[in-house]
């Protein structure tokens, strides 16, 4: 097995470590509250989220938070990221060039035209549910 991690790998370990800055300022240090969730959009997405205003935030917070405790858990967390992977992949299609082939655009990296927050949180419910962190290597 490689001592160093892949490009992907990195990246996984890059959106834990991202959550775990912001989730340890204020309260629970393993979840984001609104403030936290403020400044990591603010800071983290400037380009992929177009409507940064506090009721757009508190919007996007409001439709991920599954448990409804007015807290931001790693796995809803995970569901806008996913969400956001998504919409920037199809913002990517739509501005590939038309040549033969399968072909990327710039996505939102370039154009800073991120997608609406109703685009970003389309609403689920997926009943009780529970984490643990275990041992997966990051620290508070």
């Amino acid at each position: 097995m490689p001592d160093t991690l892949s490009q992907l790998e990195s990246s996984i370990e890059t959106i834990i470590n991202i959550f775990h800055q912001y989730s340890v300022r204020l309260q629970h240090p393993d979840t984001l509250n609104q403030k936290e969730f403020k400044q990591l959009v603010e800071k983290e997405l400037p380009n992929f989220l177009k409507q940064k205003d506090d009721k757009a935030i508190n919007k996007i917070m409001e439709d991920l938070d599954t448990d409804v405790d007015k807290q931001m858990d790693f796995q809803e967390f995970l569901v806008l990221v996913a969400r956001l992977t998504e919409a920037s992949h199809e913002a990517m299609h739509e501005t590939a060039s038309q040549s033969p082939g399968h072909s990327h655009g710039p996505g939102f990296k370039k154009s800073g035209l991120g997608p609406c927050p109703s685009k970003v949180t389309q609403s689920h419910s997926h009943g009780d549910h529970s984490h643990s962190h275990g041992n997966h290597g990051h620290s508070h």
